[in-house]
């Protein structure tokens, strides 16, 4: 019988799958049958400052409509605030009741004070861990990347010292050195990386001239920078590594455990497949660790990793560049004469 826990930024997780934020979990009957399907943990749906501010907004323009109507009435509704983050602090407190595995809350805020505030009372709602989505979505000219990073540096810190569950931060690939920059994050507190978050981006409609924001679901070759980065920061961080993004088996799990993941998030694969596949892709697994002879994801993590390879340039452009050149002399290559069309064999290469 093979053992499938994993340890994940300090929380013991029965096995590596991990249900990522959608509105999907929003649902406790589909929380429920999350976990009967074998998922270890689930992260809620993000909690968006911008939502809470665009809200706001609205229920003051609704309220104003009507100011001033006449000499006698000021408004013809009563003085309101919006709630703030309430609502969504009261579903997560239900989500949290509902499950037995470990419920990890999501947060992306827009300035410092609000960041340290709602990470504080998300906290206090019993999650097991906070994830942080560090999403910079700039739109001048005059932000540079130096000071992006510093203020998610800074960030980090104050939350890291304000609540006492794990700090997760999800992070975009696109940083001039992820890297580096994960590297300050490991220091600066961080108990675990999800790489990458999924960005939903705006197309356009050409027949109706306007923008539309379709499903941004990822398919199955979108995995393999997550697996690079996994493979390049094992054995390097304290901190836990969970690739995201293009997995939808229980293959595509193994890879990014041998390459030195400590779990998985899936999102896009319920969306397509169902929550009941989740049982399937832990079954895979099972059986390629029987058929492999190992007992515990302990014995493989890590064994692909740039770490553990004796190819130095497993995990460098170096590779990239080989590739391009077996694919030129492949072009070349004439099979029925079993030699190259300048004469060579194909053993000369």
């Amino acid at each position: 019988m093979v053992d499938l826990k994993t340890r994940y930024c300090g929380l013991t997780l029965k096995n590596p799958i991990v249900v990522g934020a959608s509105n999907l979990v929003t649902d406790i009957d589909n929380l429920v049958k999350l976990e009967k399907a074998g998922a270890a943990a689930i992260v809620y749906k993000s909690l968006f400052e911008e939502q809470i501010q665009l809200e706001s907004l609205e229920l003051e323009q609704s309220q104003e409509a009507y100011s001033n109507w006449d000499a006698e009435h000021d408004s013809f509704f009563p003085s309101l605030k919006h709630g703030g983050p309430a609502e969504h602090l009261m579903r997560l407190r239900q989500a949290r009741n509902a499950i037995s595995i470990p419920l990890i809350g999501s947060l992306n805020c827009v300035f410092h004070d609000t960041w340290i505030e709602y990470a504080q009372k998300m906290a206090e709602t019993g999650i097991d861990a906070l994830e942080l989505n560090f999403y910079a979505s700039e739109i001048d000219f005059e932000s540079d990347g130096a000071g992006i990073i510093n203020d998610q540096l800074e960030v980090l810190r104050d939350i890291h010292k304000s609540i006492r569950i794990p700090v997760i931060v999800k992070l975009s690939p696109f940083y001039t050195n992820t890297l580096s920059v994960i590297n300050k994050m490991d220091k600066a507190g961080a108990s675990g990386f999800v790489l990458f978050n999924r960005l939903f981006q705006p197309d356009i409609d050409i027949d109706k001239e306007i923008h539309h924001y379709p499903y941004n679901f990822s398919s199955e070759n979108d995995s393999r920078l997550a697996l690079r980065y996994a493979g390049l920061l094992y054995s390097k961080i304290d901190a836990s590594i969970i690739s995201n993004t293009g997995i939808f088996s229980g293959n595509d799990v193994i890879k990014m455990l041998l390459a030195g993941a400590d779990a998985v998030q899936i999102v896009s694969t319920i969306y397509k497949r169902g929550i009941n596949y989740i049982e399937s892709m832990l079954i895979d697994i099972e059986k390629w660790m029987e058929k492999k002879k190992y007992t515990s994801i302990g014995d493989f993590k890590g064994k692909l990793s740039k770490e553990n390879m004796i190819d130095p340039f497993s995990y460098k452009r170096a590779q990239y560049v080989d590739i391009l050149m077996r694919s030129e002399v492949f072009m070349q290559y004439h099979p029925k004469r079993g030699e190259l069309n300048d004469g060579k064999g194909i053993e000369d290469y």
